[in-house]
């Protein structure tokens, strides 16, 4: 990423941060804003709470579907429960973890804008 990218990127990045902020009354972390776009995937949020499970399973949803914008990963229907279903395309390049993270960040950014 050249020098123009990179501010470009934290620019955008920090609009995402100043939007949750100001929709939640906090900044979330990158976990957080991972369950908060699983819960948008899901669309039917139930009345009661979520297990410590199903919140892991929000964040892997929301993974797959950030990842798809990329075609790593493919909408596979919802299951009976309503859940939303990804399959694997293609495994996303093994790198470091910040660089996982600059992904999921850049991904996250271009679901916002959409």
């Amino acid at each position: 990423m050249n020098l123009l990218e990179e501010l470009e990127y934290k620019e955008k990045w920090t609009e995402v941060e100043k939007m949750l902020l100001e929709r939640f009354g906090k900044k979330p972390d990158l976990e957080g804003i991972l369950y908060l776009i699983g819960i948008n995937e899901l669309g039917d949020v139930p009345e009661k709470e979520f297990t410590k499970e199903q919140k892991q399973d929000l964040m892997h949803i929301a993974t797959c579907a950030l990842l798809a914008q990329s075609g790593y990963y493919e909408y596979d229907g919802h299951d009976k429960e309503g859940w939303p279903h990804y399959k694997l395309i293609e495994n996303p390049p093994a790198e470091s973890l910040q660089k996982q993270e600059l992904l999921l960040k850049q991904h996250i950014i271009a679901y916002f804008e959409d």
